[in-house]
């Protein structure tokens, strides 16, 4: 079927359009939007919200969304399909006023069969009502249509949507042999004779071809298989991301009735405990992220620029996989990451049927797995990036016999609609033991029960169990102060050995959250048993990954989190007494989670230059300075923050002569650090000593240098330079080529650098931005965890030094002028040609 975006001259408009809307006046007023759009990042923040810091203090509303198109005549005679791709929270679609469809699951599509409702040769309407609760997840969700619609048009005979599924079944040296099942179905009610036409190719040419003939019945649906040989075949990997178009054609006396296209990848996965994972014969350590479905400061809107620009942000950062936590992952960020070789855990869900919200899926999940799981395999069965589909994430339900059932169900679902890849699931130890948590600690350790309520687990318990809002964030809040002992004997009791055993039996994987003190332990026991890090402590990433590299049968490690997000506001942020702020507090005005290697607009934090040092990927030694401004202050933070509040900067107007420190990563055996010249001495650093080298420093302005040693000999330095007060704003584009198609986007971020080009990270500037030409300002922010504004506002103070704007392009060409203005400083101005 023929397949285009239908995003164009939507209407949206607060709250829910009824059937007597425009009988009286209003005062409401619509606006016209291109989609997708998250309706959420537009509201004003409210630090009375119910849902508090998990959703960054955003309020959840309800949208009507309409587009009136004229249907032509023509169509009288064709197969039309709406899809959608991700409505939030809920979705009603009406067409002409009658309803056509709904959904509950706003991150997995659907499609809306228009047969009988259309109006040939008149004007149609679509209407679709998103609604949404507060309280209905534990991050920033979105709201409204965020994600793409499309339009599917056909002739009554049709290769169905998502009807084509591309198996490699062989792969040789010379030859690999590619099996295509194809679902047809004949809408019409005659008898017809077709040829169905299959080629493979890439941008070189044709590399194989198939043609299978058969006899259709009207009414009826069809399975057809071909199998087709390509020669000499390019294997897909993360680092060599090659990829073939399969191209689908159904011929009827030589005249062509449909056609339909998939991107494919040709390799061979395979997982076991002597060799770990591996990709077309290759051992792969997954380098993993976690990440959430928001695209920085535009949002959940779900564009394919923003989801390839987080992606390839992610790839150079050293991450070769991600987690789609903690629901299914969009069909534009699958796009992204097979194009650029980032390997894919797909999840399924949060919950199951406990709750962990007052208004979460778990209404909803009962009657909808099945349906879920199909939409999710179906989604991403022929993508080459996804290897593995977990099928929850911290259920509380895991911590009962129901639970243990629904995970065998749920692992074979997956398992009977898609053999070729593995399943697993994040279990938590505080979840995995549930109600006798306080029993099983006491008994391995030997505790009275007036120790065990001094250790203040069986109460966060409860209320997770029970399903209170707040449960979860006791937890959070609770792991980052449990000590060590007490979360080892939770992890490694023996109801918790044998509560796995029944769990890990029915998954390939199994997945473990924060409990990475059992796995060597599971390496001895259970020696067929594969594990991998579903959820990990950034700063953890030293011992995990020595693990990783030790045992085959771990295959890699996920980290909370890749990319900072909205929601969960504050679980990573540096907590000072100084402040007023108080650990565990709903910490108004705090927007995003603040715990990731990438901040929210796309720069690398310390944590990240760490991970990529223990990746074995980066050679130079990194220099992390401490907030002089902060230096000595008391400070609380969580598990998921580094040890330090530091920056890459030594940049520190009017604290000359003032202490701080100074955190050198690096692989070498010995790092040297020099202030102006002057040693500071040598110190150990490597695997040996997690990697890191520290110096206690009198601050005065510079250059600081390190220098790393291996057997004596130098290898690589790294400088920072201080600079100068007066600034001025420099422009940094990813292009400056759009489309003119309405959804392209250029990401510009805006830094403070000295006459020098040193960037200065201490100074702090409100810059204004101002398009002209034919695009619009998407989104413009910093990655401030608790800014005050909008991403809406066309003047934000930077943040460390910098603001982004997220441009994106109208339909018309033509050439967009970005200019960026700030105090005391010279206009700066960057061309963007779309065309």
């Amino acid at each position: 079927m023929k397949k285009e975006y239908f995003n164009n001259e939507w209407k949206i408009k607060t709250g829910i359009k009824g059937p007597f809307e425009g009988m009286m006046p209003s005062t409401d007023t619509e606006k016209t939007v291109i989609l997708p759009h998250d309706a959420m990042v537009y509201e004003e923040r409210d630090p009375e919200v119910s849902s508090g810091k998990q959703t960054g203090f955003y309020p959840a509303k309800d949208y009507t969304y309409t587009k009136e198109f004229i249907v032509p005549e023509e169509w009288k005679e064709k197969f039309v399909v709406l899809e959608f791709e991700g409505v939030a929270q809920h979705a009603l679609v009406y067409i002409n006023d009658e309803l056509a469809g709904q959904h509950l699951n706003p991150y997995l599509g659907f499609y809306i069969n228009t047969e009988g409702m259309l109006k040939y040769g008149a004007k149609n309407t679509i209407k679709v009502i998103a609604t949404s609760d507060d309280l209905n997840s534990r991050w920033y969700p979105g709201s409204g249509v965020y994600r793409n619609v499309m339009l599917h048009i056909g002739d009554r005979l049709h290769i169905t949507q998502d009807g084509v599924r591309i198996t490699t079944e062989e792969i040789e040296e010379d030859l690999a042999v590619v099996r295509a099942d194809i679902l047809l179905k004949h809408a019409g009610t005659d008898k017809k004779k077709i040829e169905i036409q299959t080629e493979i190719s890439t941008e070189e040419g044709l590399c194989g071809k198939e043609s299978t003939w058969v006899t259709l019945k009207g009414g009826k649906e069809y399975k057809i298989m071909q199998r087709l040989q390509v020669e000499s075949p390019k294997l897909w990997d993360t680092e060599h991301p090659d990829l073939y178009t399969v191209t689908i054609s159904i011929y009827e006396n030589n005249k062509l009735m449909d056609v339909a296209e998939e991107v494919i990848g040709i390799r061979k996965v395979s997982i076991d405990s002597k060799h770990g994972l591996r990709i077309n014969g290759k051992r792969v350590l997954l380098r993993g992220a976690c990440i959430h479905h928001v695209n920085g400061i535009i949002g959940a809107c779900t564009l394919e620029k923003a989801e390839e620009f987080r992606c390839r942000k992610l790839k150079e950062a050293g991450f070769n996989s991600i987690r789609s936590a903690h629901h299914p992952i969009s069909k534009a960020m699958l796009a992204a990451c097979d194009r650029l070789g980032m390997l894919v855990m797909d999840e399924l869900s949060d919950i199951w049927q406990q709750p962990k919200n007052a208004h979460d899926y778990a209404r909803y999940f009962t009657e909808n797995w099945d349906k879920d799981i199909e939409n999710m395999v179906r989604k991403d069965f022929n993508h080459p990036s996804v290897i593995m589909y977990s099928i929850g994430n911290e259920i509380p339900d895991i911590g009962r016999e129901s639970g243990w059932e629904w995970n065998r169900i749920l692992a074979n679902k997956v398992k009977e609609l898609d053999s070729s890849r593995y399943t697993t699931n994040g279990i938590n130890g505080f979840l995995l033991l549930g109600k006798d948590l306080g029993i099983a600690v006491a008994d391995f350790m030997g505790l009275t029960p007036e120790q065990m309520a001094t250790a203040a687990t069986s109460g966060a318990a409860e209320n997770i169990l029970k399903g209170s809002e707040n449960g979860i964030d006791e937890m959070n809040h609770l792991m980052g102060g449990i000590p060590p002992e007490i979360w080892y004997a939770i992890c490694n009791n023996t109801l918790t050995d044998e509560r796995l055993k029944e769990i890990s039996g029915a998954l390939d994987v199994t997945g473990l959250n924060y409990m990475e003190n059992r796995y060597e332990k599971d390496c001895l026991n259970y020696p067929n048993r594969i594990v991998v890090g579903s959820e990990t402590y950034p700063f953890d990433i030293v011992k995990n990954w020595s693990l990783v590299e030790k045992n085959p049968n771990i295959i890699g490690d996920f980290s909370w989190t890749g990319y900072d997000y909205l929601g969960e506001a504050g679980i990573g942020s540096y907590i000072y007494t100084e402040d007023g702020a108080e650990p565990g507090a709903s910490n108004w005005p705090a927007r995003t989670a603040d715990c990731g290697d990438i901040n929210l607009i796309g720069y690398r934090r310390p944590m990240s230059y760490l991970r990529e040092i223990v990746y074995g990927l980066r050679k130079a030694p990194y220099i992390a300075v401490e907030r002089m401004n902060r230096y000595g202050k008391e400070l609380y933070r969580t598990p998921w923050a580094y040890t330090k509040d530091v920056v890459e900067s030594y940049t520190w107007h009017g604290y000359e002569g003032q202490k701080t420190s100074v955190d050198v990563f690096s692989a070498d055996e010995e790092v040297e650090l020099f202030i102006n010249g002057k040693s500071q001495g040598r110190k150990e650093a490597g695997k040996e000593h997690e990697y890191t080298a520290s110096w206690n420093i009198i601050y005065e302005p510079g250059e600081l240098m390190a220098v790393g040693y291996q057997n004596g000999k130098e290898t690589e330095r790294t400088i920072l330079k201080t600079a100068d007060k007066k600034v001025e704003l420099c422009i940094e584009s990813d292009t400056r080529i759009l489309k003119a198609d309405g959804k392209d986007l250029a990401f510009l971020t805006v830094k403070l650098v000295d006459g020098e080009g040193n960037e200065n990270q201490q100074e702090k500037k409100k810059i204004s931005v101002r398009i002209e030409g034919p695009g619009v300002l998407q989104g413009y922010g910093s990655a401030c965890p608790s800014s005050i504004g909008s991403y809406q506002d066309t003047e934000w103070e930077t943040y460390d030094g910098y603001v982004m704007a997220v441009v994106r392009s109208g339909f018309e060409q033509g050439t967009i002028k970005v200019v960026f203005s700030a105090n005391g400083c010279n206009d700066q101005s960057l061309d963007i040609e779309v065309g």
